[in-house]
């Protein structure tokens, strides 16, 4: 941290970590140490939660075969996600757009919410997954490492370069890991699996990663960049300014004004390839699964930068059943991993869950009543008996034992508000058979009266 105007927050080290660090193998940075520090201001603040989970990730990414990961669109997706072993998750902007967005509207995934919304689903997520990991601290129970790594959607920047670079300081403020950026034009950008996609020049698109990083570096964190193209699927242009654009022009010109472009594998490899040095993984977003082109794709990127990490988007769009015999679905993310596809991720895994979830128990609610929603219950029971589901006891998975925690060390111990004590769950959903308290929280080395007592053990 910076102690007088002179050293304007100045890192001796940062130039040498660039050029010799591993972190920073194969990454271009076209400005420099100075730039960075003329840009960062003389106070440094910390971003804990970005920076352990970008670590964390690198790591991951390093030490793991691939890491899977699934689309949450709440903070208890989140929390399930990782109680259920997942180590990263994703933060989409089709989920967002869905209905996770601060404007409170259903939209189709085209930048149209506000452009703050994966950030703040970025801070539910890693809120709920501090309150858990809280919860289970002052439980004695440290074996589940709750921060997991958020890999968040910036979709094409929500403008120029300049909305791209707050918009990555945003996304680090809110404790993302790593953040995506993809190279349509951002009035116009759609699904990757719609019509009509408009790519911007790969030059502009290369600006937004360079954005991205040096936003990262003004922030002081090594925070993962993914470069996604849409350009297997594309078939407009902006502009024919960039000479390496030009071999997939038509000729053609559309009423708006846009170019006409081949799409197609051959144009993503290009792009790929293109953006390489700026970003730490590169993401092809494809019409369909297909391991034939999925290892041409790798094998072109890797023929120029050996080793580059690779994403893969498993995609909720694509019929698997229809496209695929079960053999091949069963294996066919081992088989990515062998490629270099380190990070694979179901985008709206959390959106088709819930809304699957929620209309089963509907329809049968409508039919059977309470049945259904008994019947729902003990599979919850099952679930927690035999996999460690914890939702079941709704009432300490939120975090009422804790705060009841928090009650008795203000009230050193003599509080009669506390609530879980006498409540209907800590009566009907206690363990079956006696277990030994856990006593929280010793005040002041007496002996703790009965509202010490938060829960059984293993509770």
């Amino acid at each position: 941290m910076a102690t007088n105007g002179k050293s304007n927050g100045h890192d001796a080290t940062q130039a040498t970590n660039w050029s010799t660090g591993a972190r920073w193998a194969g990454i271009t940075r076209p400005y420099t140490p100075q730039d960075v520090e003329r840009l960062r201001g003389s106070l440094h603040i910390e971003h804990t939660l970005a920076r352990q989970g970008a670590e964390r990730l690198w790591d991951l990414l390093h030490s793991e075969s691939y890491v899977p990961a699934l689309g949450a669109m709440t903070g208890n997706q989140a929390v399930q996600q990782v109680k259920a072993g997942l180590k990263a998750i994703y933060v989409s902007g089709w989920q967002v757009a869905a209905d996770a967005n601060d404007a409170g509207q259903m939209y189709p995934d085209q930048s149209l919410y506000p452009a703050d919304s994966v950030p703040n689903l970025c801070r539910r997520l890693n809120q709920a997954l501090m309150r858990a990991d809280q919860v289970h601290h002052a439980e004695g129970q440290n074996d589940v490492h709750w921060f997991a790594p958020l890999v968040a959607d910036a979709e094409a920047g929500f403008g120029g370069n300049l909305n791209a670079f707050e918009l990555m300081k945003a996304m680090i403020e809110a404790g993302a890991a790593c953040v995506h950026f993809e190279d349509q034009l951002s009035s116009a950008k759609k699904c990757g699996h719609l019509g009509g996609k408009v790519l911007v020049p790969t030059m502009e698109a290369i600006q937004k990663l360079v954005a991205a990083r040096l936003a990262a570096d003004v922030m002081g964190v090594p925070t993962l960049i993914m470069a996604r193209t849409d350009a297997d699927s594309a078939h407009l242009l902006t502009s024919d300014v960039d000479p390496r654009d030009r071999e997939f022009l038509t000729g053609e010109r559309t009423p708006e004004g846009f170019f006409c472009i081949r799409g197609g594998i051959d144009s993503a490899i290009a792009r790929a390839i293109s953006y390489a040095p700026y970003a730490d993984l590169i993401w092809c977003e494809t019409s369909h699964p297909d391991l034939g082109e999925a290892r041409r794709f790798a094998e072109a990127v890797h023929a120029k930068f050996p080793g580059k990490m690779l994403a893969y988007n498993c995609s909720p769009s694509f019929n698997w059943r229809k496209k695929l015999d079960d053999a091949t679905i069963a294996s066919f993310q081992t088989e990515l991993a062998a490629m270099g596809y380190k990070f694979q991720f179901i985008t709206l895994a959390g959106f088709h869950a819930l809304n699957l979830s929620m209309f089963e128990l509907a329809r049968n609610y409508k039919v059977s009543g309470m049945a259904a929603y008994s019947r729902l219950q003990e599979e919850e029971f099952a679930s927690e008996k035999d996999h460690g589901y914890e939702a079941v006891k709704h009432q300490r998975f939120v975090g009422t034992g804790y705060f009841d925690a928090v009650t008795q060390v203000i009230s050193s111990g003599n509080s009669s508000v506390t609530a879980l004590a006498g409540s209907t769950e800590t009566e009907q959903f206690a363990p079956a058979k006696p277990a030994t308290p856990v006593v929280m929280f010793p005040l002041h080395g007496a002996e703790p009266g009965p509202e010490e007592l938060l829960l059984p053990s293993g509770d």
